[in-house]
């Protein structure tokens, strides 16, 4: 009769460990399964690519790049090329390239000043939301 308790008692534990094992290493992985730090260069002309290479090297420069970013162009024969930046699916930066490359590097370097600055006040946004009724996800 002991012996039967003493497995009973055995294999209701094992069963508790086999349950809650899974969802601590679920909640430790969360933190460090998404890569930070990329710029995704999603242009298409060579004005784009010169933004995009004075845009990331300045940004690098600035900041410690803890966040991902995508670069795209659309090119218009009449406008130029619009380039927008996106973090996290939404557009912090948009503006109209002319096709003069003498003043890009300026351009690019003010976007990232002001691209660093969004995403740092957006960050924090985020940190003083009020989530007591609703999680972030919900809002």
């Amino acid at each position: 009769m002991d012996v039967s308790r003493v497995l009973s008692e055995v294999v209701r534990t094992l069963l508790c460990l086999l349950l809650v094992l899974p969802m601590a290493h679920a909640r430790a992985g969360d933190v460090d399964d998404e890569l930070k730090g990329f710029i995704v260069d999603q242009t298409i002309t060579h004005i784009g690519h010169l933004f995009y290479r004075h845009f990331s090297e300045r940004l690098r420069d600035i900041s410690r790049l803890d966040f991902n970013l995508v670069v795209r162009e659309r090119p218009s024969a009449r406008w130029g090329s619009l380039v927008w930046v996106e973090y996290e699916q939404g557009t912090v930066y948009r503006r109209f390239l002319s096709p003069n490359t003498a003043e890009l590097q300026a351009v690019a370097y003010a976007a990232a000043d002001q691209v660093k600055e969004t995403v740092t006040r957006r960050r924090l946004e985020i940190l003083l939301q009020d989530t007591t009724d609703m999680d972030r996800d919900e809002l």
